[in-house]
């Protein structure tokens, strides 16, 4: 889908020149294209580069695939085979094709329930990053969801829920969920259908599908009969936040363009999971959230996971613009609720009478530090030369060396007033 514009500053200088990159691949390994703003580009070199983008295209359409699926459930199971390599459910004519590569056998209707669990996870920090939520997490987001009274999941890169939604909706009668995936990964083409899923870039608010998929998204975010809509997002870790917010709030002002009466000056309700650390740029763009203390978890992660002390715990949290009294979090897992910020808090998160707030972000108790008149980790303690809480193994960096995008002291690159401003 369409590139983003960066901008390459150098120290000292509010102006830096800029550059179109891709979107999705921060990495020049995984995706080379780079352009400046400014360049002028021959037509040899734009028709190398819609060959190339054609010769990367998937294998098979959305619409392929749907026909592939109905023809791959009426084989008997000695003929249902998944290659590995290709990531593909292989019809038997296909078999010869791929004889050298490795493959499962045997696949039944459970595993094409859950093809989070039959695909490779794309574990690139800087590109997909499928983390995939244990069924701890999965199982909570879904019961607090129902809780809360919706009935319609706009799930935006969260495939585990999204499966678990469809699951129950086809066993149980009762269950009146529904789900609609949006995700980047084109393989779960090969199990939804056109009204369950969309190939969605979430970097440049990208429908891959054109307008026929923006208009399933259209139609979906549409609260008929009372059906509640939340959307429900698990980015990558490594994306930009700027980026990220921008689709999203395209993604609210869809819900907006639906015509129901009382949306105009209100955001679509919304749980964008991510970790603790990144809470400052995320109110940066959306003031009216806060954070939860519940501790998200993976599958396949080392380090996010949950955990009861210190840094085995997951930084991975809920952000959300709903109000925190009606997020209920299990007092089994340790949460209790703090009567005084109206919130469920962890069990290590003690109320400071001096910040008036439970101000722990990782689960630990904060001690308050009466110089920085804030609350800080455990392990930090005040540098009188830094003049700031840090840890008490640490380089003072007494220097006059200023911001890097305008040289000014006082405030790091990210926080930079020019780059905001830009």
């Amino acid at each position: 889908g369409p590139a983003l514009l960066f901008v390459k500053t150098s120290q000292g200088k509010e102006e830096g020149r800029r550059f179109y990159a891709c979107s999705a691949c921060r990495d020049r390994r995984d995706c080379n294209f780079f352009q400046w703003e400014d360049e002028k580009v021959s037509e040899t070199r734009l028709a190398a580069r819609e060959e190339y983008n054609r010769n990367h295209q998937p294998s098979f359409t959305h619409r392929q695939n749907v026909d592939r699926y109905k023809n791959f459930v009426l084989l008997p199971l000695s003929k249902r085979r998944f290659c590995q390599e290709c990531q593909q459910l292989l019809l038997p004519a296909e078999w010869e094709k791929h004889s050298d590569h490795q493959f499962l056998c045997n696949i039944t209707t459970t595993q094409l329930k859950s093809p989070s669990q039959l695909l490779y996870p794309l574990e690139n920090k800087k590109t997909n990053a499928q983390y995939l939520f244990a069924d701890r997490s999965c199982e909570f987001l879904l019961n607090l969801l129902i809780d809360l009274g919706f009935r319609r999941v706009l799930s935006v890169g969260t495939p585990r829920l999204h499966e678990m939604i469809q699951s129950k909706a086809s066993q149980e009668e009762e269950f009146n969920v529904r789900s609609l995936l949006l995700d980047i990964d084109f393989r779960y083409s090969q199990f939804y259908t056109e009204d369950e899923f969309c190939h969605y870039n979430m970097f440049n608010h990208h429908f891959f599908g054109g307008e026929a998929a923006r208009e399933t998204c259209r139609k979906f975010l549409y609260e008929e009969n009372g059906e509640r809509v939340i959307m429900v997002t698990d980015p990558p870790f490594g994306g930009l936040v700027e980026a990220l917010a921008s689709s999203f709030k395209k993604l609210m002002a869809m819900w907006r363009e639906t015509e129901k009466e009382g949306h105009d000056n209100k955001e679509m309700p919304m749980f964008w999971i991510f970790p603790y650390f990144f809470e400052s740029r995320i109110l940066d763009f959306f003031p009216s959230f806060s954070m939860m203390d519940y501790q998200v978890d993976y599958d396949n992660h080392a380090l996010y996971k949950h955990g009861k002390t210190g840094r085995r715990q997951s930084p991975v949290r809920i952000f959300t613009n709903l109000t925190p009294s009606m997020i209920v979090l299990p007092e089994e897992e340790g949460y209790r609720f703090c009567t005084v910020c109206q919130r469920y808090v962890s069990s290590g998160n003690r109320h400071c009478d001096i910040c008036n707030s439970c101000t722990s972000k990782d689960g630990r108790q904060w001690k308050h530090c009466v110089l920085c008149k804030k609350c800080v980790k455990p392990s930090w303690f005040h540098c009188s030369n830094c003049n700031c809480c840090t840890l008490q193994k640490h380089s003072c960096e007494k220097t006059d060396v200023g911001c890097f995008v305008c040289g000014k002291a006082g405030h790091k690159r990210s926080a930079c007033p020019s780059l905001s401003r830009r």
